[in-house]
């Protein structure tokens, strides 16, 4: 079983269910860092990601494994009037600047192994500048 306290991670990532599932895994980075999501299983496994700090210096990532999806929305807002975006049926990266499309200190993104192949998303990302999509 893993541990619920929190985890720091500085360095590019591929999460594995042993050592941050059901933890909440704060990202420590302003150089832009891949975060690799084990493969979907159908677990419930979930992946809690935290950015304590503003991505400056390129993106950060995070990326599904194989051709796993990720599917649902997060709100990104600069303001309080902010947007909903939901994440295509195809979704295989979300992709953080640190302006845009969020990365920004205090985003956080949920994602939980909810049936092989599918990662259910959800998050708030805090933009700078028009909101745009974090997807591809």
């Amino acid at each position: 079983m893993p541990s619920l306290k929190p985890i720091t991670i500085t360095a590019a990532t591929t999460l594995s269910r042993n050592v941050h599932a059901n933890a909440i895994v704060n990202v420590n980075s302003t150089t832009g860092r891949a975060i690799t999501l084990p493969a979907a299983t159908g677990t419930g496994d979930v992946y809690t990601l935290y950015f304590v700090s503003t991505v400056s210096s390129g993106s950060h990532t995070v990326v599904r494994a194989g051709s796993d999806v990720i599917i649902g929305a997060v709100g990104l807002t600069t303001d309080i009037a902010g947007t909903t975006m939901p994440a295509a049926s195809t979704t295989a990266t979300i992709t953080m600047n640190g302006s845009t499309t969020g990365g920004v200190i205090g985003s956080m993104l949920r994602l939980t192994d909810a049936i092989s192949g599918k990662w259910m998303l959800e998050g708030n990302l805090i933009c700078t500048g028009t909101e745009a999509t974090p997807f591809s």
